[in-house]
């Protein structure tokens, strides 16, 4: 009997989807199963700007005579570890420099080939590894981004969860009114990624689906603090260096 509404309840979303990948999602949904994760870290820009590369800033920012007990790739790797199946750094021409850390800090290494094409193209390499390693959701940051609190992890990871059974594709926090980093994106967010021009932006696909989105407001404001410039890092805010707790 349970096999036959199982299949019964699958069939209904077939009909009601064009998404092949929904029959998934209804499956995993309907035996109470949370979908699994890869997180995804974008470092394969030139921090040009920056005049060295984001990936490798000392975290927590050094300060007097304290050394900083990382960098700003480490504390992502670490920050995502506990809520996703593997971490994915999406690596450029700096691989050489960031591959030690990567993998001292038990994360994969996923490398654009042309990261001359830009950020979305390493969002797309990046995204197309989750789907090859057989999960489907993702947990996206850019390195250049402090790492955030670990309650605006739980929190975001609270809210996919409720989002996915209303049918969502993506969790996306916001502070003060902005939208920031990190965000959580289901299978479907995922392809429509994939799906689109390499000349196309993340911001372009999540304005195309916006009733597909769902925003979550929380008190932090390094889910919207953006590191390009040594000025920008030297004005980090003091309780950034208490975010890890």
């Amino acid at each position: 009997m349970k096999n036959v509404l199982l299949i019964d309840v699958c069939l209904a979303c077939a009909v009601t989807s064009n998404l092949g990948s929904d029959n998934q999602q209804c499956y995993l949904r309907f035996m109470g199963r949370a979908l699994s994760r890869c997180g995804v870290i974008l470092a394969a820009g030139e921090s040009s700007r920056m005049g060295r590369d984001k990936a490798l800033l000392p975290w927590p920012p050094q300060t007097g005579d304290n050394l900083a007990a990382g960098t700003f790739l480490s504390a992502a790797i670490n920050l995502f570890t506990p809520y996703v199946d593997v971490v994915l750094v999406v690596v450029g021409r700096n691989e050489p420099n960031l591959t030690p850390i990567v993998y001292a800090n038990g994360a994969s290494l996923v490398v654009n080939p042309e990261p001359e094409r830009g950020q979305f193209s390493s969002l797309q390499t990046g995204l197309q590894e989750v789907l090859n390693r057989g999960r489907d959701a993702a947990l996206i940051t850019l390195v250049d981004r402090p790492p955030v609190k670990t309650t605006t992890i739980e929190a975001l990871d609270e809210a996919f969860e409720s989002a996915i059974d209303q049918w969502k594709w993506c969790v996306v926090p916001e502070y003060q009114g902005i939208h920031g980093h990190p965000f959580l994106a289901a299978r479907e967010m995922i392809e429509a990624f994939l799906k689109a021009p390499p000349s196309s932006s993340a911001r372009d696909v999540q304005q195309a689906h916006q009733d597909k989105i769902v925003y979550v407001p929380l008190d932090d404001p390094l889910i919207t603090a953006n590191v390009d410039t040594p000025e920008q890092y030297a004005a980090l805010p003091e309780p950034a260096l208490h975010s890890l707790s």
